[in-house]
């Protein structure tokens, strides 16, 4: 009999299909919810093995999303292709985009060791981190490439926060009114920032923490790089301060990514990105506070985005 908490329930049709994906002789054992996603549902499945022992796989479930069969195609091509690179990420192990065969469309995984780190202690090693990672992601040459990258908002859908520098923002919005900058194209991950980066942070070790995994592949696209180290700093900017938002770019080419060679250019990508948050804050700030960051409110996260997109305005002067 499958043990599980209420809130990790697999739904019957799912779990029937997860079955059919095990080798001989093995069950699922236990599920567990995963928290910090924002579109879908996350489980840690326990499996028994045939020699007694388990091994753990995650399960992706979209539900009454709109645009899961396109998101959950992407997220297994990008991991069939990550398949023996430098990039750790989860192994694909069965994929139901269209929901033939689960309740919702879903796709099973192997699960990586490791943990998200969102607090401020060690923040430097680990941006630096980050920073390598993404240039490795930046470095993939896929034979197929995926989907061009779509923006997230445009000037006519911003939401400027209650009490923002109006003229800031103004000057911000007028930004992404021109059209998007020349690029070479690259291998995106496009949804890349510390949520979806798992660390092992196990003492002692001499070496310090490292990445584990890269996880969340479902937005894979080609675009520019500089559209995902912006992902990455607005993200920062808004967990740790504006300061290290603007350092990420930095770090990124100290490790030997390219990136615009315009100033113009690099704050057009900057800006389309931190906008982009200016709609979900609330949505986003939600699982920070899960994870334990109990100080980033809904308003405390629109104030640092608003210090974050008046900072980068800044540089202009």
């Amino acid at each position: 009999m499958t043990i599980h908490d209420e809130a990790g329930a697999v739904r019957p049709l799912t779990l029937a299909w997860v079955g059919r994906h095990l080798d001989i002789g093995e069950r699922v054992v236990k599920t567990e919810a995963l928290h910090g996603g924002i579109t879908a549902e996350m489980r840690r499945l326990t499996i028994g093995t045939r020699d007694g022992g388990t091994r753990d796989l995650v399960l992706r479930t979209f539900v009454n999303v709109e645009h899961a069969e396109n998101w959950l195609n992407r997220e297994s091509g990008a991991l069939t292709l990550l398949t023996g690179t430098d990039v750790p990420a989860p192994g694909l192990v069965a994929v139901d985009p269209t929901a033939a065969h689960c309740e919702y469309p879903s796709l099973l995984m192997t699960h990586l060791a490791g943990r998200t780190v969102l607090d401020d202690e060690g923040l430097e090693t680990r941006v630096a981190l980050l920073a390598r990672q993404l240039v490795a992601i930046h470095a993939l040459r896929p034979a197929e490439r995926p989907p061009g990258y779509v923006a997230w908002t445009t000037a006519d859908t911003v939401v400027t926060p209650k009490g923002a520098d109006a003229a800031a923002w103004a000057a911000a919005i007028d930004v992404i009114r021109k059209p998007a900058p020349p690029y070479e194209g690259r291998f995106l991950h496009r949804d890349f920032h510390p949520g979806n980066v798992l660390f092992d942070v196990t003492p002692p070790s001499p070496a310090g923490p490292w990445i584990t995994g890269v996880v969340d592949w479902a937005a894979t696209s080609w675009g520019p790089a500089d559209l995902d180290v912006a992902h990455c700093s607005t993200n920062l900017a808004l967990l740790h301060g504006t300061a290290w938002g603007l350092r990420f770019a930095e770090a990124y080419e100290e490790a030997g990514g390219v990136l615009a060679a315009a100033a113009s250019e690099r704050l057009y990508w900057q800006v389309l990105d931190g906008l982009a948050f200016s709609g979900d804050v609330q949505l986003i700030a939600q699982p920070w506070r899960e994870a334990g960051r109990t100080e980033l409110t809904t308003r405390a996260v629109e104030e640092r985005l608003d210090t974050y997109v008046t900072a980068l305005m800044d540089t202009l002067g």
